[in-house]
C-alpha cells in the first residue's frame, strides 16, 4: 500500500513531467511555427517587392547558369526564364549576338577581377531600354565568385531623356543660329549685365566703333553713343530696367565706316531681359532721315511750283482738312491766306467758297457739296465744269490720293472758251479766205483723203462741187484730173508730189499742160499737223512772159559779150594815145627838143601831171567796168596790211601838208597778214585815203586804225572830220556812174573812188561800209577775211 502510493506519486511526477515536456516542446513547436510563418511572409513580401522593384536581379554563378525573376524574362522579351547564361539569345526574342557577347564579356570579368560593369541593352523586337549595373555577388548570395547583375528598365527614362537631349539640341541649334544671326547682323547689337557693363556685342557693333575685336571692346567698354544731356549709354539702359520697358531714342553718333569716320543718325533701343541684364541694338537711319529731308525738300518744292502754276491746287488729307492750297486757288476763290492756318474741313472750304460766290448756283446746297465729298471714296478721277456767275468757266478735277486724301484742280478755261470761240471764227476766216484766193489750194490728210480745198482749185482741174464734197482719195481725185491733162501721164508726178508731202515730209514741185493750152504749177508742202498742202498756180502768162523773157536773155548775152569787147578795145585806145603823149612830154623836158624856158616847162610838168592823173583815172574806169563785168583778174598772195597803209600815207605825206591836216594812224603795233592782190588793195585803200584828203578842211585830222578782229579778219578804219554827207548823198555815195533815166547818158553821183573800192574790196571777199552825219565827219570801215 505505501509502495503503490510511491510509485503512484512517481508516475505522477513523471507524467507532471512528461507534461511540462510535453507543453515545453508544444510552445516550443508554436513558437518555431510562428517564426516559420514570418518568414515566409518576409519571403513573400521580399519577392513582391522584388517584383514591384524598378530594378530586377540576375545572378549569374561561374559554370554560366543563371538565376532571376520571371519578370525579368518578360523584359527581356521571353516567354520564360532561361537556365544559362547563352540561352539569352533565342533567335528572334531575347538578347543579339552582340549585346549577348557584350553581357558575357562583362560578366566573366567581374567573376575574376570583382570590377563593377555597366550596360545598356536594348532586346530584339522591343523599344524596352535596359541598364545593366553588375557587381561581384555576396558569398552569403551566391557562394563561388557569381555575379548579381541589377537589371533597370529606364525606357521612360531613357525617352524623357532623349526628348531632353532633342530639346537640348534644338535650344543650341536655335542659340547657335541666334548667336550667328546677331553676329552676323549688320546692325549694331549688345548686351549689358544688371550692372550696366557690356558683356556681349556683335562684329557690326565691333566694326561701328573700330574696335580690333569684340573681347577688346567688352574690356574696354567702349560705348557706341556719346552721352547725351549728360546721361550716358549705360545710365538709359540702367532707366530701361528700372522701368522695365523699352526705351527708344535717335541720337548722332561717330560711326567708324569704309571711308572713315562719319556722324550718321541711330535709332537706338533698350529694352529690359530680365535679371539677365539689358539688350540693345542700333539702326542706321540716316538714309532714312536723308530721305525725309529729301521729302520735305521735294514737298517744299512741290509746293513752290504749284504757286507758280496758273491753276489752283487744294490738297485735303485724310481726315478731310485742307493741308494745302496755292497762290492761284487763293486768288480765285478770293480766300485769305490766315483763314487756311486752322486747317479748315471739306465743308467749311466749300462754305467759304460759296459765300464769295465763287460756285456754282445750285437749288440743294448742302446735297451738292455731300455728293462733292464723295470724292473721297471714289477709287478714279473725277472731273466736272463748273460756270460762275461772273461769267467765270472752271474746270474741276478730283484725284483720289493713295493716303485717302484729295487733290482738286481748279482751272480757269475762260480764256481756253474764248479762244475757242475765236479760233471758230478763224476757221471761218480761213474757209473764206481761201475760196476768195487767186491760187489754188488743197490740203490732204495722211491717209491720202482730200481734207479742205477752195473753188479755185476745182476751177483749175475743172472737178465738181459735189465729188469734191465726198472728200475723196487721191487715187479717184488723179483720175478724174488725169482727163484734162495735155499728156494724162503727167498726172503721176501731181500724185508724186501729194505723196511726197503727206507721207515722206518733204517738198516737192512740177508742172503740168492741160488740154485747153493753159499751164499750171503745183508744190506740195508738208504741214505742221501731218497734212500736205498743195498749191497749185495758173502760171499760164507767166510762161508766154518766160519766152520772151529767153529771147530778151539771149540779147543780153551778145551786149555783154559786146561790152567785154568793148572794154579790151578801149582799154587800148585810151592808153596807147596817153603813153604817147606822156612820152613826148618827158622828152621835151628831158630837153630833147631844145633847152625849155621857164614857162614852158611848167607847162610840160602841166601836162606830165595831167597825163598822171588821166592814167589814174583811166586805170579806175577799166577797173570798175571790168569789175561790174565780172573779168577784173586777182592775185591771191601774202600781203601785210599795215606796211602797205603805211607806205600809202608816206606816198602822200607831202599832199597832206599841203592841205594842212594831221594824220594819226592807229592800231596793233604786229602784222596783219591778208590773202589778196596787193596792188588792187593798194588802189582801194589810196581811193579811200584821197576821198578822206578831199574832204577834210584845212586844220582837219584823219584817223587810220589797222586792227585784227577776234575771228581773225582784218579791220581797216579811214574816218575824218569833214562835212559828213545827208543820208541821200551817202546812200549815192557807192554809186559811181549809172545809166541816166533817159537811157542814153551817164549820170555821175559821187565820182569813181568809193565805188571802185567797193568792187576791189567785195572782190577780196571783204566788206566796205560807210558811216556819216553832217557836220561830223566821214567814216569808211573795211573788213577783209
Amino acid at each position: 500500500m505505501i509502495l503503490s502510493q510511491t510509485a503512484l506519486a512517481l508516475i505522477g511526477l513523471l507524467l507532471a513531467a512528461w507534461t511540462l515536456a510535453a507543453a515545453w516542446a508544444f510552445l516550443s513547436a508554436r513558437r518555431r511555427e510562428r517564426r516559420a510563418e514570418a518568414s515566409q511572409r518576409l519571403t513573400r513580401r521580399l519577392s513582391r517587392m522584388i517584383d514591384e522593384a524598378p530594378a530586377l536581379p540576375l545572378l549569374v554563378r561561374s559554370d554560366g547558369r543563371i538565376e532571376g525573376p520571371a519578370r525579368l524574362a518578360a523584359w527581356l522579351g521571353l516567354d520564360a526564364m532561361p537556365g544559362y547564361l547563352s540561352e539569352l539569345d533565342a533567335g528572334t526574342k531575347g538578347l543579339s549576338e552582340f549585346q549577348l557577347g557584350e553581357l558575357t564579356t562583362a560578366v566573366r570579368r567581374t567573376q575574376k577581377t570583382a570590377a563593377p560593369f555597366k550596360l545598356v541593352l536594348t532586346p530584339r523586337g522591343s523599344r524596352r531600354s535596359l541598364a545593366l549595373r553588375g557587381h561581384l555577388a555576396d558569398p552569403q548570395v551566391s557562394p563561388g565568385g557569381a555575379a548579381l547583375v541589377w537589371v533597370f528598365d529606364f525606357s521612360d527614362s531613357e525617352a524623357e531623356l532623349r526628348r531632353l537631349r532633342d530639346e537640348t539640341s534644338a535650344a543650341q541649334s536655335r542659340f547657335a543660329a541666334l548667336a550667328g544671326l546677331i553676329e552676323a547682323a549688320p546692325l549694331p547689337m549688345w548686351s549689358r549685365d544688371p550692372d550696366g557693363r557690356l558683356q556681349l556685342v556683335n562684329t557690326a557693333y565691333v566694326a561701328a566703333v573700330g574696335g580690333a575685336s569684340a573681347e577688346s571692346v567688352v574690356e574696354a567698354q567702349t560705348e557706341l553713343v556719346e552721352p547725351v544731356d549728360g546721361l550716358s549709354a549705360a545710365q538709359v539702359a540702367q532707366q530701361s530696367r528700372e522701368q522695365n520697358m523699352p526705351l527708344e531714342r535717335v541720337v548722332t553718333a561717330t560711326v567708324s565706316g569704309p571711308q572713315g569716320n562719319e556722324r550718321r543718325s541711330l535709332r537706338v533701343t533698350d529694352l529690359p531681359i530680365g535679371s539677365e541684364g539689358v539688350a540693345g541694338y542700333a539702326v542706321d537711319i540716316e538714309e532714312l532721315e536723308e530721305q525725309t529731308r529729301a521729302f520735305r525738300a521735294f514737298r517744299d518744292a512741290q509746293r513752290d511750283m504749284l504757286d507758280i502754276l496758273s491753276a489752283g491746287i487744294a490738297q485735303f488729307d485724310a481726315a478731310h482738312r485742307l493741308v494745302f492750297a496755292n497762290q492761284p486757288f487763293l486768288r480765285q476763290f478770293a480766300i485769305p491766306p490766315t483763314w487756311l492756318l486752322d486747317a479748315p474741313p471739306f465743308d467749311r472750304v466749300f462754305d467759304k467758297m460759296r459765300d464769295n460766290s465763287r460756285l456754282p448756283e445750285v437749288r440743294d446746297f448742302p446735297e451738292w457739296r455731300r455728293e462733292r465729298q464723295q470724292w473721297f471714296h471714289s477709287g478714279d478721277t473725277r472731273e466736272e465744269a463748273w460756270s460762275l456767275s461772273d461769267g467765270t468757266h472752271l474746270r474741276v478735277v478730283a484725284q483720289p490720293m493713295p493716303d485717302g486724301g484729295l487733290l482738286l484742280i481748279f482751272e480757269d478755261r475762260t480764256e481756253q472758251l474764248q479762244l475757242s470761240a475765236t479760233r471758230d471764227t478763224l476757221l471761218r476766216t480761213r474757209t473764206a479766205t481761201f475760196d476768195n484766193l487767186f491760187e489754188s489750194l488743197a490740203v490732204f490728210a495722211p491717209d491720202g483723203r482730200l481734207a479742205l480745198w477752195n473753188r479755185r482749185f476745182a476751177a483749175d482741174w475743172g472737178l465738181d462741187d459735189a465729188f469734191l464734197d465726198e472728200h475723196p482719195k487721191v487715187e479717184p481725185l488723179l483720175a478724174r484730173v488725169a482727163s484734162r491733162l495735155k499728156r494724162p501721164a503727167q498726172v503721176e508726178a501731181l500724185g508724186q508730189v501729194i505723196r511726197a508731202a503727206t507721207l515722206e515730209r518733204i517738198e516737192r514741185s512740177g508742172r503740168a499742160a492741160l488740154a485747153d493750152g493753159r499751164f499750171l504749177e503745183f508744190a506740195g508742202v508738208p504741214l505742221p499737223d501731218g497734212n500736205g498742202l498743195l498749191t497749185v498756180l495758173d502760171i499760164t502768162d507767166s510762161q508766154k512772159a518766160q519766152a520772151a523773157l529767153s529771147e530778151r536773155n539771149a540779147a543780153l548775152v551778145e551786149a555783154d559779150a559786146v561790152k567785154t569787147r568793148f572794154i579790151a578795145n578801149m582799154a587800148y585806145e585810151f592808153r596807147t594815145p596817153l603813153t604817147s603823149i606822156g612820152g613826148f612830154a618827158e622828152m621835151l623836158e628831158a630837153g630833147v627838143a631844145g633847152e625849155l624856158g621857164p614857162q614852158a616847162r611848167e607847162y610840160v610838168a602841166a601836162i606830165l601831171s595831167s597825163v598822171h592823173r588821166l592814167g589814174e583815172q583811166i586805170e579806175n574806169v577799166l577797173d570798175l567796168a571790168q569789175s561790174e563785168a565780172g573779168t577784173l583778174p586777182f592775185q591771191r598772195e601774202p600781203v601785210e596790211l599795215r606796211s602797205l597803209i603805211v607806205d600809202l600815207l608816206r606816198q602822200r605825206r607831202e599832199r597832206v601838208g599841203q592841205a594842212g591836216l594831221t594824220v594819226d594812224l592807229r592800231g596793233t603795233a604786229a602784222t596783219v597778214p591778208v590773202e589778196g592782190d596787193a596792188r588792187r588793195l593798194s588802189r582801194a585803200f589810196a581811193q579811200l585815203i584821197d576821198n578822206a584828203i578831199a574832204a577834210t578842211p584845212s586844220g582837219g585830222r584823219i584817223l587810220v586804225e589797222v586792227t585784227r578782229r577776234p575771228r581773225g579778219a582784218a579791220r581797216v578804219v579811214v574816218s575824218d572830220n569833214g562835212p559828213g554827207m545827208d543820208p541821200a548823198t551817202l546812200a549815192r555815195a557807192l554809186d559811181g556812174m549809172r545809166v541816166a533815166p533817159d537811157g542814153k547818158t551817164v549820170d555821175r553821183r559821187q565820182g569813181l573812188g568809193l565805188p571802185l573800192a567797193r568792187q576791189l574790196v567785195e572782190g577780196h571777199g571783204g566788206k566796205l561800209e560807210l558811216l556819216s552825219e553832217p557836220g561830223q565827219g566821214t567814216a569808211a570801215i573795211v573788213t577783209l577775211p
